[in-house]
């Protein structure tokens, strides 16, 4: 694995920054009274991944990096979840479900392999 300079030169990390900017493109339409519901809920799981990339990625040392990826991995078992509910609250459509889960497993599939790098380099 070529050595990592910052978090931003992690695809990982650049997808789920664009997965979050959809997340809250998405939840402008949910209704108002979640606002400190499920929007603010599935808002705060998808900004998780991205931070935990980079909070594990500054830290300069493998396990820690190891133990912020899980935390992102959790955060998107998290997002996936929301994804389910806001369906079947019918806040998204099943195409739009799709969509989204389409990049988020994209996103657990490349925090899969990082994880695995990393780990096999310790």
């Amino acid at each position: 694995m070529e050595k990592i300079r910052t978090h931003k030169d992690l695809d990982v990390w650049k997808k789920s920054i664009d997965l979050v900017a959809e997340i809250y493109e998405i939840t402008k339409s949910f209704p108002k009274e979640e606002i400190y519901g499920i929007t603010n809920q599935i808002r705060r799981a998808a900004v998780s991944i991205p931070s935990n990339i980079a909070e594990g990625a500054g830290r300069n040392h493998d396990k820690e990096f190891i133990q912020f990826l899980y935390i992102a991995m959790g955060s998107s078992s998290e997002l996936e979840t929301q994804i389910f509910i806001c369906k079947n609250l019918k806040y998204i459509g099943e195409e739009q479900m799709n969509t989204i889960l389409e990049k988020l497993y994209d996103i657990r599939k490349m925090l899969s392999g990082l994880l695995k790098s990393v780990i096999s380099k310790q």
